[in-house]
């Protein structure tokens, strides 16, 4: 596969005190490796999916290793045909995934981790209660046999979800996954905070498991939504069938880019009816900037994305 773009899925809870100091070095490393995609840096660790070839993924790799509190960075990996991403950043941010609850740190108490060859055992077992932490337009591309959907728009609406959902006294045993285990590792440090007993959640996420189980033994079911421009992956992880919006950012499936209420990159079955006129408007202009870039074999502009801040 040495011709394919690989696409490096990483994320670490660890304490950076300094992580001012390190963007500048860390987009040089980027940079110098030919790498594209986004990295955010905060106190509590470092998040984002990149992409390169595989002696530039292999190069940063390498830089993290200089410094051992990144050494051991969690990482998934997978292949693409073309570049997934268009530009090369390093964000400052307060949280790097953001939950918005004071006080709730992976660094200082997490949940239980499960390994991807022991999840079917464990969310098999009745007493387990399983939650999907991901977004609602995410669930609804695929989720696991049997998993509660919170129906949350942002992870910021999670904490609210569980306070009037479910009781630390009731569910003694919970469950938690998402795409690469960074947010239902701050969720399950969450869990522990509000009394929750046993919470375990799975190593690596979704892309881990998909890349670890045979797909006949998979309690997967559908595609995993990916922050990047492949937008979806197959159980085997190669690129789904869907598209996404560029004006709401939803997953658009084959048959709703047949629908007559889909317009490539101004509307969809989803949004025809509901997006404000100047979110419209900037999804219009956006789309002729795309037409313009493609005619003149130039990059994809980014353009407005509403859901930019909600995780990678």
């Amino acid at each position: 596969m040495t011709d394919k773009v690989v696409v490096a899925a990483l994320y670490k809870f660890v304490s950076l005190p300094d992580f001012h100091e390190l963007r500048e070095p860390l987009l040089q490393a980027m940079l110098d490796n030919g790498i594209k995609g986004t990295l955010l840096i905060a106190e509590e660790g470092i998040n984002g999916t990149v992409s390169g070839s595989r002696a530039g993924v292999d190069g940063l790799l390498a830089w993290f290793g200089l410094d051992t509190r990144l050494a051991d960075i969690d990482h998934k990996e997978s292949y693409c045909d073309e570049q997934p991403f268009y530009r090369t950043k390093v964000k400052l941010k307060k949280e790097i995934v953001t939950l918005g609850v004071p006080g709730v740190d992976p660094n200082q108490q997490v949940g239980t981790y499960v390994e991807p060859r022991d999840w079917n055992a464990l969310i098999s077992d009745p007493e387990v209660l399983l939650i999907d932490t991901r977004n609602d337009y995410e669930v609804s591309i695929g989720t696991f046999e049997g998993a509660v959907d919170p129906k949350t728009k942002s992870f910021r609406e999670f904490p609210d979800y569980i306070k009037a959902h479910f009781d630390p006294a009731k569910h003694k045993k919970v469950a938690m996954f998402c795409t690469g285990g960074i947010r239902c590792e701050k969720a399950s440090s969450y869990m522990l905070g509000e009394g929750y007993a046993e919470v375990f959640h799975l190593k690596g996420g979704i892309l881990k498991y998909l890349e670890e189980v045979p797909q006949e033994q998979t309690k997967w079911q559908g595609d995993c939504f990916v922050f990047d421009n492949r937008v979806t992956v197959r159980h085997d992880l190669t690129e789904g069938d869907y598209d996404q919006c560029h004006a709401c950012r939803t997953p658009v499936s084959v048959e709703d880019r047949q629908s007559e209420l889909y317009t490539p990159g101004v509307s969809c079955p989803h949004c025809w009816d509901s997006l404000p006129e100047k979110t419209r408007a900037g999804a219009r202009e956006r789309q002729n900037q795309i037409e313009l870039a493609k005619a003149r074999n130039l990059p994809h502009p980014l353009g407005y994305n509403p859901r930019k801040s909600r995780e990678a």
